[in-house]
């Protein structure tokens, strides 16, 4: 199966973000994207932390986690203002954007309908070209996580010097002001 493009984001306001923040804003990066409810047991007690341990563990990396605030039972009780309160005493530092409601009355949030959401925690991994590559309900293990951002994150550099040898194998085959074709194929056969 092709990975196929992630639905875009459809947030009513952000948190710990000076703007709000679009797929688009993380081309050329790998994407966690965390979805939870604050008052989901499981989301407080692996989801958030497990996020946070990314955040921290990849800070530097060209991989972002996000988090989504979904919320689809209990509406009145996590508004934006018990989020914030949330987010302040987890010490939930990355970028969190507050799912779009529903249309119409409907109770499950407009991400969560796009990416067929089960419930939370929902751990989802997009590739750098914006690509759903892996969606996990529930509790996701450690150290099958750190395997899949690693195998992402390879992928993104792999991507990025087959760019360079393009580049360079172009240039080589450009000198004395013209461009041969073929001259590069020649001194750098395909195995």
């Amino acid at each position: 199966m092709k990975p196929e493009a992630a639905p875009e984001w459809r947030t009513s306001a952000w948190l710990n973000t000076p703007e709000p923040l679009s797929l688009g804003h993380f081309r050329g990066r790998v994407v966690l994207l965390h979805a939870f409810q604050m008052l989901c047991p499981g989301c407080v007690a692996h989801g958030i932390p497990q996020a946070q341990r990314v955040a921290k563990l990849f800070e530097g990396a060209p991989l972002a986690v996000v988090g989504l605030h979904t919320v689809f039972e209990h509406h009145a009780a996590m508004g934006p203002e018990s989020l914030r309160a949330f987010l302040y005493e987890y010490r939930v530092a990355f970028p969190v954007g507050i799912d779009a409601p529903g249309p119409a009355g409907d109770p499950i949030p407009c991400t969560m309908r796009a990416y067929a959401m089960q419930g939370t925690p929902t751990t989802i991994l997009i590739d750098a070209q914006g690509r759903l590559r892996r969606q996990v309900f529930g509790q996701h293990d450690d150290l099958l996580l750190g395997a899949e951002l690693g195998t992402l994150l390879a992928e993104l550099e792999q991507q990025r010097l087959d760019k360079g040898a393009s580049a360079t194998s172009a240039a080589e085959s450009c000198a004395d002001g013209r461009c041969e074709v073929g001259a590069a194929a020649e001194r750098h056969p395909l195995p």
